[in-house]
């Protein structure tokens, strides 16, 4: 039985994306029109998840405002620190008026620099002073979005939200909304490139937290391990049977190889290690979803 399982290839969702993003842009408009909401906030990093999320909101919002009286308005936040490459803030400018949504840009060096004070052993981690600044963010979405009766649109994949919990517990993970939660991030992807990013498609996902980081660099596997292994535990598998399908241990080796090759150095010393960082972090990710649950759009317009 378990040799038949294994002979069995994970299968992954495919979307149909015009009718997805019909899907999930219905989906914020209803309940922010049942909230009495003007509009949502959302911060636009200049990455595909952020980007993704403005494109579908914005299509939803002008979509919605050609027929209603209650008007509906995207604002786009860029929150650049001394973390940040210097093309995340000319992508995300460049995003933002290329949807024509109203957007400010914060820079936030200050903002965590008075934290020396109240906080000083966060500046001894970068980990704790990654988190604090993600902190920081959702405090400057949430107040403009209060201030404005708007929402915080989630900008989180399902692969970050749900496979791994790769956010920070009221940091991004403080959102009313999480759009593209129900979305891998090959589907996101794909989702760019439909709504006229291409070129930021492909572009190499980080948080933005450490100087010259990326989610690669910090996780040591891609997001399509993560999905993999997402699917193959939806589709019955266990994760003792998921450490020997050969589907998985291809894309491990795929991921050790790439690894070592960019970074010139072992993450993992094995592919069992590996699998186990992951599923460590899949079990923090449902902890975390207990703490904080926002609503996710549905989707059901996967394609057979």
């Amino acid at each position: 039985m378990v040799q038949d399982k294994l002979l069995n290839p994970i299968q992954l969702l495919e979307i149909d994306p015009e009718k997805v993003a019909d899907e999930i842009g219905s989906f914020v408009v209803r309940k922010l029109l049942e909230m009495g909401k003007t509009g949502a906030v959302l911060g636009l990093s200049g990455g595909v998840d952020s980007t993704s999320t403005a494109a579908i909101l914005q299509r939803a919002f002008l979509r919605h405002n050609q027929s209603s009286e209650h008007k509906l308005e995207l604002l786009g936040l860029i929150l650049p620190s001394h973390t940040n490459h210097s093309d995340d803030e000319t992508d995300a400018r460049s995003v933002a008026e290329s949807l024509n949504i109203r957007y400010e840009c914060i820079e936030i060096h200050s903002l965590v620099d008075a934290h020396r004070h109240s906080n000083p052993e966060a500046f001894s981690s970068q980990l704790h002073l990654g988190n604090m600044m993600s902190r920081i963010r959702a405090n400057v979405l949430s107040t403009k979005a209060a201030c404005e009766n708007k929402i915080v649109a989630g900008t989180g994949n399902r692969d970050e939200d749900f496979g791994i919990g790769y956010y920070t517990l009221f940091g991004d993970g403080a959102v009313h909304l999480s759009p593209i939660a129900n979305l891998p991030k090959r589907l996101v992807r794909q989702m760019a490139a439909f709504l006229g990013f291409e070129a930021l498609a492909e572009r190499t996902p980080t948080a933005g937290l450490e100087p010259d980081q990326s989610d690669f660099k910090d996780l040591g596997y891609s997001y399509d391990l993560v999905e993999l292994v997402t699917e193959g535990l939806n589709q019955g598998l266990s994760w003792e049977e998921l450490h020997i399908h050969p589907q998985v241990q291809a894309l491990i080796n795929r991921d050790l190889a790439e690894y070592q090759a960019e970074f010139s150095k072992e993450k993992f010393l094995c592919s069992e290690d590996l699998l186990n960082d992951l599923e460590k972090r899949n079990r923090m990710a449902k902890y975390k979803m207990e703490i904080i649950h926002p609503p996710a759009a549905p989707i059901t317009a996967f394609l057979s």
